[in-house]
């Protein structure tokens, strides 16, 4: 492998394949289309689990598991939902040696097993609402594959509620994306379009589906995180009622909504640059890594007392911290190679240093000598952590820039057309029907990603029809 990644000018594509292995995030696994992610790749999803469920639970939600079997009838119950999901699915019909008397699907998604458990345990209006979420993994049988953005099996977290009333589950639904939004602002510090999925574009089986959109690196759009209304689709399909304060027999109104792994190829694709990985820090494994600088053994000692004490002294302010005291390779081996791991702030002590009691700071999100500062080692807790919020702010603000620099807002079709080849978010005038839609599709490969939730008011034309139209959709290409 060559000692340099790609540039992502040039390979965008190869640049982030190999990045993804060299930064030892994850690795291919012997099944085409799976993927072993790796140590370093599952501490920053464990630290993006964090961030979620503590926001989940605060917002009321407990944890539970549910079965990774789920019974074939099931998925037929709910018309469209079969119908969505039914080339992706992976079927078991042996067990034990013996054919299955029913087969069996590995769950791509769990609305139908947790409708048949919400049927059995809800009875009453006393027992709404449920609110509960998994931590699991399911499986989508996959033609094209991408470790983390794409694979045959992923994991995330699947929330499903269930409401006495359209309005109650729809404000699960919003508050839900509002959470989403609020994560991937202020954990990963990726700019976010919240919106409403069209028709065509929505959650199969959903009443409608809302989604935060992020625009990557290479200007593509990437669906980061949804919530979706279910109405009374898979309420009825399950027969999931409650009797009301009338003793009326009604159905419930259910939600469902989930972020995955795909998440960490956000992250990779929006802050990542040609040395490898920029880590948001609220969310990096190791906010901080310390090397050591020296040349003799008496140096080493020196030096590795410092070091140690530093880090000490950072990871009682609650700093996550790596003192890389591999011996055999020299500063600039480290240098690099924490650099292509991303971690957002680096601290150099060398024999100098330890003299004046100070060290050398060298910001991931500016490389070269403008990213590096000298600070005392007195106090050094609270400039430390003044600066990883000075870096989530920076990279937050770069990624902003670049969406808003890369979003366009053509007037015609042809100027539409022009925009989505060169590969920009096109914020347009919509008041187009499914037909329009499925044809600007066809002929630009750019679908509607979303049509935000904060509109401009007022109309104009629209861009598929002409018709006066009161809303903006944003369309892109995506992955």
């Amino acid at each position: 492998m060559a000692d340099s990644l790609p540039t992502r000018q040039q390979d965008f594509n190869e640049w982030y394949n190999q990045l993804v292995l060299r930064a030892d995030m994850a690795d291919y696994a012997p099944v085409r289309g799976c993927m072993i992610v790796k140590p370093y790749g599952w501490a920053l999803w464990e630290n993006i689990q964090g961030a979620l469920d503590r926001r989940f639970k605060a917002t009321g939600h407990v944890n539970a598991a549910f079965p990774l079997f789920i019974p074939k009838s099931f998925l037929e119950k709910e018309k469209q939902h079969v119908e969505g999901f039914a080339p992706e699915l992976a079927v078991v019909t042996i067990g034990g040696g013996e054919e299955l008397t029913e087969p069996l699907i590995v769950r791509p998604t769990s609305e139908t097993i947790i409708g048949h458990a919400y049927a059995n345990w809800i009875k009453s209006y006393r027992d709404l609402p449920v609110l509960i979420n998994q931590w699991n993994s399911v499986v989508r049988w996959e033609l094209r594959t991408k470790l983390f953005l794409r694979t045959l099996e992923f994991w995330w977290q699947e929330g499903h509620t269930a409401h006495a009333t359209y309005d109650e589950a729809e404000a699960e639904t919003r508050q839900m994306l509002d959470v989403y939004t609020d994560f991937a602002v202020n954990e990963a510090a990726v700019p976010v379009i919240p919106g409403i999925k069209s028709q065509a574009e929505k959650f199969a089986g959903a009443v409608h589906s809302y989604t935060i959109e992020a625009m990557m690196g290479d200007k593509r759009a990437l669906q980061a995180g949804t919530s979706h209304n279910l109405g009374q689709n898979f309420a009825k399909a399950f027969d999931i009622k409650y009797l009301d304060q009338g003793n009326e027999l009604q159905h419930c109104w259910t939600t469902s909504w989930g972020l995955s792994t795909r998440f960490i190829g956000a992250i990779i694709m929006v802050h990542g640059d040609d040395q490898g990985l920029v880590l948001p820090p609220r969310l990096a494994p190791h906010q901080v890594v310390i090397v050591p600088i020296y040349r003799s053994d008496a140096e080493r000692a020196t030096v590795l007392e410092a070091a140690r004490r530093v880090r000490k002294q950072l990871v009682a302010g609650g700093v996550r911290v790596k003192l890389d005291e591999r011996d055999g390779v020299t500063p600039g081996f480290k240098f690099n190679d924490w650099e292509m791991r991303g971690v957002p702030l680096r601290i150099e002590i060398g024999p100098r240093d330890v003299e004046k009691r100070s060290v050398v700071l060298a910001r991931r999100d500016t490389p070269g000598k403008a990213g590096k500062s000298f600070a005392p080692e007195e106090g050094l807790g609270g400039a430390v952590t003044a600066m990883l919020e000075s870096i989530h702010k920076s990279m937050y603000e770069r990624a902003l820039t670049f969406m808003r620099a890369n979003t366009s807002e053509p007037r015609t079709y042809d100027e539409l057309k022009q925009a989505i080849e060169a590969g920009l978010f096109c914020r347009v005038w919509w008041a187009g029907d499914a037909d329009r839609e499925a044809q600007i599709k066809e002929e630009t490969k750019a679908t509607i990603r979303c049509i935000p939730l904060e509109q401009p008011g007022g109309e104009g034309p629209c861009i598929g029809t002409g018709r006066p139209a009161k809303q903006v959709a944003i369309f892109g290409r995506a992955y």
